[in-house]
This record gives C-alpha cells, structure tokens and sequence, in this order.
C-alpha cells in the first residue's frame, strides 16, 4: 500500500516519531492516522519502560505562580539538554507546575511517604472496620492505602489538566517519555502559600 508523504508529515508533526516510524504504523494501519496514533503510542510506551533506568542529569526548573499568593518550583530531568530546550518538555514542566499548586500533593511517590505515616493510616481504617474477617480487613485496608496515595502522591494523582481520561501524573510523564525518546524524571518540589506556617 501507497502511503501519502503529507499523511507521513502529518502524523510525524503529531507525535514527533521518525518518518520510517510514522509510515510503518500507517502501513500497518492501513492508512489511518487514528489508528497510527495508537500503534506509535503503544510502541512507545512499551521502550519508555526500558528508558526509565537510564540517568536523566539534564533538565529545567519550572515554575508556577498563581494570584501572587501560591507559588511552585520543579526540577524535572531528562537525559539532555537538546529535549529540555524542546516546546514538549517545557510544557511538561509548566503542566506539572500547575498541578502541583492545584493539588497540593504532600509526597512525590509512596516510597516517600515515611513508614510511621503509611503504619498509622492502617491502623486508622483498621479501627474502621467491625465484624470482618481479618483477610477481608487486611484487602480493605489495602483499597483504603491505595486511595491514599492517589490523593496525597504528586505521581499517583489524576492530572488535574485531564481529569476525564482519569491519567495519572506518572502516565503524562510516560507519554513524554514515549514521545520524546528519553528517561524524564521528577525530581522535587516544593510549594508555597502565602500566610502558610513553614
């Protein structure tokens, strides 16, 4: 099958994926860009699982201010200096500076989350379980501490620019990964609110 060049073009403008990538998912997809999109994502996610352990020591500090009265600074890695320079990645900067001043996230993932903390919330929802068997009390309390963590983890929250596809920061940081073809971490954080005791 013949594909177009400015189909090619299209979706390579779309998902930022080499030409030969981008004409190989329409081939395989019978010249559909919808479909083309899927594959390339799907590819692309599966190689971000393998980049995730290469060092990311590049990378920019964002920076979110809202009203002069709430303020977030980011450090997000990658692995050079040519993709933190990219629209993609600054944007990703800008989007998790947002989300953090809307979420207030405590933690950046579970791991953390101090054990002494992640202890006393078991007991909490332990003590707010009666008459169960003790196996459905310890799967309670699991459900209980996952929903902890999407609610208090910067990782683990549904990303308040999208919160109709439910994707989580994680999943928004796999994307770019996918897209732009290197490791991207999160480093830190922090927030500040005017009048907030320190």
């Amino acid at each position: 099958m013949s594909i177009d060049a400015n189909v090619v073009k299209e979706l390579r403008e779309q998902t930022g994926a080499g030409l030969m990538d981008c004409k190989r998912a329409l081939t395989e997809t019978g010249g559909s860009i919808e479909k083309a999109l899927d594959v390339l994502r799907q590819k692309g996610l599966a190689t971000a699982a393998k980049k995730a352990s290469r060092e990311a020591s590049e990378g920019l500090i964002g920076s979110y201010i809202h009203m002069d009265k709430l303020g977030v600074m980011v450090e997000i890695n990658c692995e050079t200096d040519f993709v933190a320079k990219t629209d993609d990645f600054r944007q990703l900067t800008k989007d998790v500076a947002m989300h953090i001043a809307a979420a207030n996230p405590p933690y950046l993932k579970r791991e953390d989350i101090p054990a002494d903390v992640i202890a006393k919330e078991k007991e909490i929802y332990a003590c707010q379980i009666t008459g169960k068997p003790a196996p459905i009390v310890e799967k309670i309390v699991e459900g209980k501490l996952e929903k902890f963590y999407s609610d208090t983890c910067l990782m683990e929250q549904v990303f308040v620019k999208d919160p109709g596809q439910k994707k989580k920061v994680k999943d928004i940081v796999l994307d770019k990964i996918a897209k732009l073809g290197e490791n991207i971490v999160i480093k830190r954080f922090v927030r500040f609110q005017l009048g907030e005791k320190c």
